[in-house]
C-alpha cells in the first residue's frame, strides 16, 4: 500500500482561459521588375497612404540609416492594414539600381479592375498615371522619374528654390522631396543630423529640417485636406494666405478616398477592399480550395516603419553603463524618435507615476524589450518582455521580477540576457517549456542567481499582464544550487516553486535573494536514475505521458503518436529497471511534489488547486523494478517515492510489460498479495488516440488558420539569403492535417530535401524585394504547399491575407517546377505543408 501523502493546500486561481549569399538578387537577375517612372501625383498618393494607411510618418533616410532602422519596422506597435486590396496597390517600385527612364512592360488594367497596378506605373487605375497629369499608361512610358519620398533615387534637380513649389501652389501640389544624401544638416538652422536629431521633410516644400524647424502641422490640399508636417516658414505662409475654397480630391489607385468626417475614426487606416468582398467589415481571402475564408484583421503589434534614427548594425546596443536606446512617441500616431542615452531617473519617475504603455528599449535592430511596472497578485513587479524572438524561431520571453524595497534602477541584466537568448536562437539553441538558460557571472546583483527556468502558463492568472503574441514563455529566476534540478528534472523544481509561494502549479513572478529550495543531491532516488556529475544519462521524458493517481488505481497514459519516443527510451533502459519522467498533468487537480528538509532528506507532499477537492493527483515520474521475487507472496507492490510512483514486479511481468509497450497494447498490473482477491490496487498502462495540445494560440500568416495541435519542426537553415541590407529566414514548417488523416506524415524527415528545395526557391524568388516587402509591413510570410495526385498548388501570404498579385507571379515561375517535381516523387499519399519565413535587418 502507498504511504500517506501530506496535503498542502495551495492558494491559486484556475485560469481557463546553404553558402552565404552576399546579394541574392544576382541569382534572379532575369526576374527583376523594371523601374517604373515616378510622378508628382505618386508622391501625393504615397504621402496619403503613409500617413493614413500605415499611421506612420515616413521620413527619408540614407542607405546606412535605412538598413538599421528598418529592422524596427517589424516590432513597433502600429496597426496593420486590414485588407489584401490595400497591400496590393500599396506596392512601391523602389528597387535600387534601376534606370530613371524606362518603358512600361505591363498591360494597363481596365477601370473594372481597381487596385491591381503598381503606383505611378499603370494607367487606368485612377488619375495621375501619366506625365503632367496624364491619365494613361502610354503617357508615362517615356517620362522622367521623380524622386520618391523614400529617397531611394537621387534627386535630379538642385536643392533649394528649384525643388520648392511656387508660393501660389504651396500646399496644393506635392513637392519633390530632397534626398537624405544631399541634406546632412537642417536646411534652416544648419544643425547637423545626429543619432537623436533626426530628419524631417516638410510636406509643403519638400526640404529637410530638424524637429525644431519642422514641428508645425497644416491642412494641405494635396493631402485631401489632411494635416501634414510642415516647416515654420511654410506654416507662416500658409496661415497668412486665405484657404482655397475648393479642395481637390486625390484619386487613389483603387478608390476615391471619402471625406474625413464620414470615415470611422476608430479604424485608423483606410479600409481598401476588393470589389468582391463578401462583407464590408471583414476582408475576404481565398483559401487553397478556392472558397472564400473570412478572417479578422490582425491584432496586437503590427508592422510599422521607424525612420530617421541611425541606430547602427550592432547586435548589441546595451552600453556598459546606463540604459539602451529608447523609443519615444512624437505625439503623432505611429511616429517615434530614438533617445540614445535616456535618463534613468526620469524614466523611473514616469513608470512610478502609472505610465499606461510600456517603455520600449532597443537592444538591436531586430530585438526590443518592453518594460513596465505592474501590480500582480498584490506584488509590485517589473514586467519585461522581449519582442523580436519569433523571427529567429524562438518563443518570446516574459520576466516578472518582484521589485526590491525603494528600488530606483532598472534590472539591466535582463536586457543582456535577452541578447544572449537571441544569439543562442540563431545557432539553433531555442527555449521550450521547462528548459533553462544560465548566466556565467551571476545575475541581478548576486552570484547565486544562475539563470531562468522557462515555463508555459497553465492555471495561473494572466489578468492585467501586458503579454506578447503567442508563443511566449515566462522566465523564473533560479539559483545556482537549483541548477542541477533545472537541467536534470525541471518539473520537480517548477512544482517546488509552486509550493514555496503557494501557487498552482508555480508562480509566474521571481524573487531575488531568496533561499535555495534544493541543496545536496546524495539522498534522493534520482541519484540512481540521473548522472548529476557529467549528465551522461538522465531520466527520459516522453511528450504527453502523464500519470493519473486515484483511489486504489493508477493510470499511465501514453499518446499513440509518441510511440517512437517511447521505443527510444525503452531501448536505452536496463532490462531490470524501466524509469521515465512524466509531464505536468493538466487534467489533474493536484500534484505530488518533493520537498528537501533542513537535514537534506527528501519528503513527499502535494499541492492542489485552491478550494477544489482532490480527486486526481499527478506524479512526476514512474519506476518499474523487476526485482520482486515470486516467493515474496506478492503479485506486485506499488508505493509513492518522493514525487513519483515506484512499482515492484516480477521479472516475468517485466518481460510482458516491455512486450506490450513495444506492440502498443494496454497492460494491467494487479498489486497486492497472492491470496488477496478483493481490494487490490491496479496500475494500468493505457494508450491514447488523443494527443495533448501544443502550438497553442499560433495562427497562419496566410489566412489566420489555427495551427494548434499541428505538428511542426523548427528549422535552422545553414544558409541565409541577403539583399539590400535585409535577410530572410525560414524558421518553421507545419505538417497540416488533411482529410482526417494523421496529423503529420509518417516520417517528416523523409521530406527534408523537398522542404529545403521549396524554402530555397521561395527565398531566392523574393530576395530582390525584401526591402519592399518589409516596408509594406509583410515581415512575416507564410507559404502553404499542397501535394496530391490530382491537385498541386500553393498559397503565399502575410498578415492574414494573400500576397499581392505581383509577388505571386514571381513565385509561380520559381515554385511550380519544384512542386511538380515533388509531386512525382511523392509516394506516401497527400501532403500539405506550411512554411514560415521572417524578413529581418542584416546585423550579422
Amino acid at each position: 500500500m502507498r504511504q500517506a501523502v501530506t496535503t498542502l493546500s495551495m492558494w491559486g486561481e484556475r485560469h481557463f482561459g546553404y553558402t552565404t549569399l552576399r546579394d541574392s538578387s544576382e541569382t534572379l537577375g532575369d526576374e527583376r521588375w523594371p523601374q517604373i517612372p515616378r510622378l508628382k501625383e505618386d508622391s501625393v498618393i504615397e504621402e496619403k497612404e503613409v500617413e493614413e494607411d500605415s499611421g506612420l510618418e515616413q521620413t527619408p533616410t540614407s542607405e546606412e540609416q535605412d538598413a538599421v532602422v528598418g529592422g524596427l519596422a517589424s516590432v513597433l506597435p502600429v496597426e496593420t492594414p486590414p485588407s489584401g486590396g490595400e497591400q496590393e496597390h500599396d506596392l512601391r517600385p523602389r528597387l535600387e539600381a534601376q534606370p530613371k527612364v524606362c518603358k512600361l512592360p505591363f498591360v494597363a488594367k481596365s477601370d473594372k479592375e481597381p487596385g491591381g497596378d503598381l503606383r505611378g506605373g499603370l494607367g487606368g487605375g485612377g488619375g495621375g498615371d501619366g506625365c503632367d497629369g496624364g491619365g494613361g499608361g502610354g503617357g508615362a512610358a517615356n517620362c522622367l522619374a521623380t524622386p520618391s519620398p523614400d529617397n531611394d533615387h537621387p534627386a535630379s534637380g538642385s536643392i533649394g528654390e528649384a525643388s520648392t513649389p511656387p508660393p501660389s501652389t504651396l500646399g496644393e501640389v506635392a513637392p519633390v522631396w530632397v534626398p537624405d544624401s544631399q541634406a546632412p544638416a537642417c536646411m534652416k538652422c544648419g544643425a547637423k543630423f545626429t543619432f537623436t536629431k533626426r530628419r524631417h521633410h516638410c510636406r509643403a516644400c519638400g526640404k529637410v529640417f530638424c524637429v525644431v524647424c519642422c514641428d508645425q502641422r497644416c491642412r494641405l490640399t494635396h493631402l485631401d485636406g489632411k494635416e501634414g508636417r510642415v516647416c515654420v516658414s511654410c506654416h507662416f505662409t500658409l496661415m497668412n494666405r486665405s484657404a482655397p475654397k475648393d479642395q481637390r480630391r486625390v484619386w487613389f489607385a483603387d478608390s476615391l478616398l471619402p471625406d474625413a468626417d464620414s470615415r470611422d475614426s476608430s479604424a485608423g487606416t483606410p479600409d481598401h477592399r476588393p470589389s468582391n468582398s463578401s462583407q464590408p467589415g471583414r476582408p475576404s481571402v481565398m483559401g487553397t480550395g478556392g472558397e472564400a475564408v473570412e478572417v479578422d484583421a490582425p491584432s496586437g503589434w503590427g508592422m510599422g516603419a521607424l525612420v530617421g534614427s541611425p541606430i547602427g548594425s550592432s547586435s548589441n546596443l546595451i552600453p556598459s553603463e546606463g540604459l539602451p536606446p529608447i523609443l519615444t512617441s512624437t505625439g503623432v500616431k505611429g511616429d517615434y524618435t530614438v533617445e540614445e542615452r535616456p535618463s534613468e531617473t526620469s524614466l523611473m519617475v514616469e513608470l512610478e507615476g502609472g505610465r499606461a504603455e510600456p517603455l520600449v528599449f532597443v537592444l538591436n535592430a531586430n530585438l526590443l524589450a518592453m518594460v513596465k511596472l505592474i501590480n500582480y497578485v498584490n506584488r509590485r513587479c517589473w514586467c519585461i518582455m522581449s519582442k523580436g524572438m519569433h523571427a529567429v524561431g524562438q518563443a518570446e520571453v516574459v520576466v516578472l521580477l518582484q521589485c526590491l524595497p525603494d528600488e530606483k534602477t532598472f534590472p539591466r541584466d535582463i536586457f543582456s540576457h535577452f541578447i544572449q537568448l537571441y544569439r543562442d536562437a540563431l545557432t539553433g539553441k531555442v527555449l521550450s517549456h521547462l528548459s533553462h538558460s544560465t548566466a556565467s557571472r551571476g545575475l541581478l546583483g548576486s552570484k547565486e542567481h544562475a539563470g531562468f527556468l522557462y515555463i508555459r502558463p497553465t492555471f495561473q492568472s494572466l489578468d492585467g499582464l501586458p503579454l506578447p503574441s503567442q508563443p511566449f514563455l515566462f522566465g523564473l529566476l533560479i539559483l545556482r544550487a537549483e541548477t542541477p534540478w533545472a537541467r536534470a528534472f525541471p518539473l520537480r523544481l517548477m512544482l517546488r516553486l509552486g509550493a514555496e509561494y503557494r501557487f498552482y502549479p508555480c508562480p509566474l513572478f521571481s524573487v531575488r535573494f531568496r533561499k535555495a529550495l534544493f541543496g545536496e543531491t546524495s539522498h534522493t532516488i534520482m541519484r540512481l536514475l540521473v548522472d548529476f556529475r557529467f549528465y551522461r544519462y538522465t531520466l527520459p521524458v516522453v511528450t504527453g505521458l502523464m500519470v493519473d493517481m486515484e483511489a486504489r488505481s493508477t493510470c499511465i497514459k501514453i499518446p499513440k503518436a509518441r510511440h517512437s519516443e517511447l521505443l527510444k527510451a525503452l531501448n536505452k533502459s536496463n532490462e531490470h529497471v524501466l524509469a521515465m519522467g512524466a509531464c505536468f498533468n493538466e487534467n489533474a487537480d493536484s500534484h505530488l511534489i518533493c520537498v528537501q528538509s533542513e537535514n537534506g532528506q527528501y519528503q513527499t507532499q502535494a499541492i492542489s488547486i485552491h478550494n477544489k477537492p482532490r480527486r486526481v493527483t499527478g506524479a512526476c515520474f514512474f519506476v518499474f523494478s523487476g526485482a520482486l521475487k515470486i516467493s515474496s507472496g506478492y503479485l506486485a507492490k506499488s508505493s509513492i517515492v518522493e514525487d513519483g510512483l515506484m512499482v515492484q514486479i516480477t521479472m516475468e511481468s517485466m518481460v510482458e510489460l516491455r512486450r506490450s509497450l513495444r506492440e502498443m497494447k494496454d497492460f494491467t498490473i494487479s498489486c497486492g498479495k497472492l491470496d488477496q482477491s478483493d481490494n487490490q490496487e491496479c496500475v494500468y498502462i493505457q494508450w491514447l488516440d488523443q494527443e495533448p495540445r501544443f502550438n497553442k494560440g499560433i495562427s497562419s500568416p496566410i489566412d489566420g488558420k489555427s495551427m494548434e495541435s499541428i505538428t511542426s519542426i523548427k528549422m535552422f537553415q545553414r544558409s541565409e539569403y541577403r539583399a539590400n541590407g535585409k535577410v530572410i529566414r525560414w524558421t518553421e514548417v507545419f505538417f497540416l492535417q488533411r482529410d482526417k488523416q494523421a496529423n503529420r506524415p509518417a516520417n517528416p524527415t523523409s521530406y527534408s530535401r523537398l522542404t529545403e528545395r521549396l524554402a530555397r526557391a521561395f527565398c531566392l524568388a523574393l530576395c530582390p524585394y525584401l526591402k519592399l516587402l518589409k516596408e509594406d509591413g509583410m515581415a512575416k510570410l507564410g507559404l502553404r504547399v499542397t501535394l496530391e495526385s490530382q491537385r498541386t498548388d500553393y498559397l503565399a501570404g502575410s498578415n492574414g491575407q494573400p500576397l499581392p498579385t505581383q509577388y505571386m507571379k514571381i513565385l509561380d515561375s520559381a515554385l511550380m517546377p519544384v512542386i511538380q517535381a515533388g509531386t512525382l516523387q511523392q509516394g506516401e499519399g497527400p501532403l500539405e505543408m506550411e512554411f514560415i519565413f521572417y524578413i529581418q535587418e542584416n546585423i550579422s
